[in-house]
């Protein structure tokens, strides 16, 4: 699958693509990632211009972003097209990795996974730490599993671990 363009009003803001994360979460977990009377597009611009994260990666082996809403890219401190380049794997720090590994098989077995936090890397270096986040699998319509997304609302930056005299 190539990459997504950022999100517009021009591209109905990936309205395909966010309709399957929205179509996922509400089989998943039975309730509604953003206002589930929206049409297809304009809940795409609601996902996109939410006050909180939400982000996908692909199903390949080692999966890269598909898809970070816009408090996702301010977070991460990246453009959509570094964000999309990014191998997923990568947002965690290096010592992190295999509980963020155990976290996504768990979601591939069960089908989601809630109420979980971890430490992330802005790319300036900047940490910070999620908390009560959600992860679901995609699944389209014909029951093909399409990779991963995740969302929260609650994020705390860390210190740097840098002292000044």
């Amino acid at each position: 699958m190539g990459h997504l363009p950022k999100p517009t009003a021009d591209n109905t803001f990936l309205a395909e693509h966010v309709s399957l994360l929205r179509d996922s979460y509400q089989r998943l977990l039975g309730k509604a990632l953003v206002e589930p009377t929206l049409s297809a597009a304009a809940g795409a611009q609601a996902v996109f211009e939410a006050p909180f994260v939400v982000v996908s990666h692909s199903a390949a082996s080692d999966p890269v972003f598909t898809y970070g809403n816009q408090a996702a890219l301010d977070l991460f401190e990246m453009s959509w097209a570094e964000f999309t380049a990014l191998p997923s794997k990568y947002s965690a720090e290096p010592e992190k990795r295999a509980a963020r590994s155990q976290l996504l098989a768990a979601v591939a077995r069960q089908g989601y996974a809630e109420n979980y936090s971890g430490v992330r890397r802005a790319k300036s270096g900047r940490r910070f730490l999620i908390e009560r986040v959600t992860v679901w699998n995609l699944v389209d319509h014909t029951g093909l599993y399409r990779g991963q997304a995740a969302t929260y609302r609650d994020w705390t930056y860390l210190s740097s671990g840098h002292t000044t005299d």
